[in-house]
């Protein structure tokens, strides 16, 4: 299911990369997961989930460009050399998208079956609808209002995807939809969780969502004994507003302790896992069903 949330941007990421944005504007947490997948900390598949993020939000840019025939047997040590350097602010995002670019052209990167996911996308009319939306945002000339149209749309299609796929828990005035989490253990026994969230404001005011950072934040993971801090967040701004009948997305990954109040997670199959949503407006224990 988790596949099925990222098929926007999974539809969207087949080629070289153009980006529209300056480093001040790239979340902390992308730039820390380049930093720990550079070093072995987690793995390529968890280090994706942020440039799809980047993607799905429009910060980047990718055009539909042919993937090559011939797939590279690994992953190069200049690449990783690349991201350990831009996650400290080395290198500029132009320098590092290179090394992002050589891995999806080699299929180091495997993002998903553009024709596939995109026929399933395709079954649904009002997908289909936005879709057509799209093409007409291409056809705008300035580069400005192109963006902003594009950006429009993809969001849209995103919260139908989120909307059809996820499961909806109702908290307050707010319907929360989860994806389906996504666990990854290794051989070293360390565990790492990704949780992505999609609200809605069904109320009558403002809704205020709050995080900011994680020793003060109203979620987190619990599995009947301890509470599990998170360790990188797109909710960087510390509070969300969403107005009345908007939405809003935000992600979470569990794993290594990075301070400031973090735990490392800790996976027990034996434990039932749940997500936990602690606002003054209401609160919820969301169960995550990992084993």
């Amino acid at each position: 299911m988790k596949t099925t949330i990222t098929t926007i941007a999974a539809i969207l990421v087949i080629g070289s990369f153009m980006s529209y944005a300056s480093a001040e504007q790239i979340p902390s947490w992308v730039k820390t997961n380049a930093g720990w997948w550079s070093d072995g900390t987690i793995s390529e598949s968890d280090f994706v989930q942020g440039i799809q993020f980047l993607v799905k939000e429009g910060i980047i840019v990718v055009p539909p460009t042919e993937v090559s025939g011939e797939k590279a047997q690994s992953v190069p040590e200049w690449v990783k050399t690349n991201a350990g350097w831009w996650s400290e602010g080395a290198i500029s995002d132009s320098d590092f998208v290179q090394g992002i670019q050589f891995m999806i052209k080699s299929g180091l990167i495997s993002l998903g079956s553009e024709v596939s996911e995109k026929e399933d996308v395709s079954s649904n009319s009002e997908i289909q609808t936005l879709e057509s939306e799209l093409d007409v945002c291409q056809d705008i000339k300035k580069a400005y209002d192109r963006l902003n149209c594009e950006r429009e749309v993809k969001h849209k299609m995103l919260i139908t995807e989120f909307k059809e796929t996820g499961k909806l828990h109702k908290i307050g005035p707010a319907n929360f939809y989860l994806a389906e989490p996504n666990l990854e253990l290794r051989d070293s026994g360390a565990a790492y969780l990704t949780i992505d969230v999609l609200v809605e404001n069904v109320g009558d005011s403002n809704l205020e969502l709050m995080c900011s950072g994680p020793s003060v934040c109203n979620y987190d993971v619990w599995n009947g004994n301890k509470a599990y801090k998170y360790s990188s967040t797109d909710f960087t701004s510390g509070l969300l507003v969403i107005k009345p009948g908007e939405y809003r997305t935000f992600n979470m990954f569990f794993g290594p302790n990075i301070g400031y109040g973090g735990t490392e997670f800790e996976y027990d199959s034996s434990k039932e896992y749940v997500f936990r949503v602690s606002e003054p407006w209401g609160s919820a224990s969301i169960p995550l069903n990992l084993s």
